[in-house]
């Protein structure tokens, strides 16, 4: 009987396991940073509406509480007459200043403001400020305040509309 002689099978690609490690981590951080790149692209199209939100929020506050207020301080949301009269004709006739006392004119940000006052039923009464824009986000608040005549001294509900762009 002659010698048999085992073939044994011979790998010719070299590869080992750690050429399979370096390969997926290579691999992995191509993808993360297709993935980082693809969001990136997309950052200039992300909305602003939560700053604008909050800027509408912090204006209604000031005008209702603070400029428009009757003064007492039981009742936060009762407005005069008087003092609503003078700050929509304010707003129409000095919207640069207004709106800076409102701090929506910085140095590095400003803001456009319109703001109404309408009837439950849909029927504006006032509106001043900016025209609205078509397209942009705008963020606004409602908040409906107890409306007090000077002269007959009737209070009724009616609604502040604050848009901030």
């Amino acid at each position: 009987m002659g010698l048999k002689y085992k073939k044994y099978s011979i790998n010719e690609k070299g590869q080992m396991t750690i050429d399979y490690l370096i390969s997926i981590t290579i691999f992995l951080f191509a993808i993360f940073f297709v993935f980082q790149y693809i969001s990136g692209m997309f950052a200039p199209f992300e909305s602003n509406s939560d700053e604008v939100t909050l800027m509408a929020d912090r204006v209604s506050t000031l005008v209702v509480e603070n400029i428009m207020s009757a003064g007492d301080a039981a009742v936060p949301n009762l407005v005069i007459s008087t003092k609503v009269n003078t700050f929509f004709t304010s707003l129409d006739t000095d919207y640069g200043g207004t709106r800076s006392s409102l701090g929506l004119y910085g140095t590095y940000v400003e803001y456009d403001v319109n703001i109404t006052l309408e009837n439950e039923s849909p029927g504006i009464i006032n509106s001043s400020g900016a025209v609205l824009p078509s397209v942009g986000n705008v963020g606004q608040t409602k908040r409906i305040v107890l409306f007090m005549d000077a002269d007959t001294g009737v209070t009724e509900n009616r609604i502040i509309s604050v848009r901030v762009w």
